[in-house]
């Protein structure tokens, strides 16, 4: 199919390098032109100076930029994709934002013969490169069952949980299940090394156990050794809450963990940690727990 990929960052340079290798025509934007050069230069394909240009000739528009603004930009901003896209054409947002942008977008979309299916992703970088993203999506059966084989090109679990925007919804579901998870192992860790435990042979006993997860086999380890240059930073775990929190206070859910958690990750920014792996919450339980 003839594909447009619009946002080049940690995620959408290797989704849109899978497109490609999937034997996809793909064009590519991205705001920094230098970027978009560089992925034709190792994927081929084409680069396109603006979104407009980028989906003249687009069946499916593929998008994965940072926030509401910059979706709305992209889209119907100036040289917005949603004025230049064919009639009939497919749009999924791969985005982490609100779910009442997606709404909006969405009915955007219908009133200009388009189709927009929210989709954002979990599995982080790494899932990224290796095309094994899980990906929940919101929006009409038809589109995104037309959509379904494009996505496919970078994911192993792809799912349409309901309408539009509940995509998004399934996102802030699985935001708030890492933040506690990632809250609740940093301080089985931190509790085990003050007990003098061997954290590493605890963590292979448990890990077979009821409190097996992947965060504690694939971050586990990593937060024993004290490194954290990788994964998904904080900084982009605290919009993402952000964002479980302004739709809990629109629905009503109580949610004091993600709260709780949510104002931890602003403690680690303030040391200076904001590009840093979300398991550096233990590095705040190390920093401020009590000294013998």
């Amino acid at each position: 199919m003839r594909v447009a990929f619009l946002g080049l960052g940690v995620m959408g340079f290797h989704m849109a390098g899978h497109l490609a290798a999937k034997g996809h025509e793909v064009t590519v934007y991205n705001r920094t032109a230098a970027k978009a050069q560089a992925w034709v230069g190792k994927f081929g394909g084409n680069a396109a100076a603006t979104p407009a240009l980028a989906v003249k000739q687009a069946d499916v528009v593929c998008s994965c930029v940072g926030n509401d603004d910059d979706l709305r930009s992209v889209l119907t901003g100036p040289d917005g994709a949603f004025f230049t896209a064919p009639t009939g054409c497919i749009f999924v947002d791969h985005t982490t934002a609100s779910a009442n942008v997606a709404r909006e977008l969405y009915a955007a979309a219908r009133e200009r013969g388009l189709h927009f299916v929210d989709g954002p992703v979990s599995g982080g970088e790494v899932g990224a490169e290796k095309g094994i993203l899980t990906i929940m999506c919101g929006g009409d059966a038809d589109a995104y069952a037309r959509a379904e084989p494009v996505i496919g090109a970078y994911a192993r679990a792809v799912t349409r949980i309901g309408e539009a925007g509940t995509g998004q919804l399934a996102k802030m579901v699985n935001q708030i299940s890492i933040a506690g998870l990632i809250q609740g192992l940093s301080e089985a860790i931190a509790f085990g090394e003050r007990a003098g435990l061997d954290m590493r042979l605890v963590l292979d006993v448990i890990s077979k156990g009821a409190a097996g997860s992947w965060q504690l086999e694939n971050r586990g380890p990593t937060m024993i050794e004290d490194k954290f240059d990788f994964g998904f930073a904080v900084d982009w775990m605290r919009k993402d809450l952000g964002l479980c929190l302004d739709e809990a206070r629109r629905n009503g859910a109580s949610l004091p963990v993600t709260a709780t958690v949510d104002q931890f990750y602003a403690d680690l920014q303030q040391m200076g940690c904001g590009r840093s792996d979300t398991s550096s919450l233990i590095k705040r339980l190390r920093r401020f727990s009590s000294k013998d």
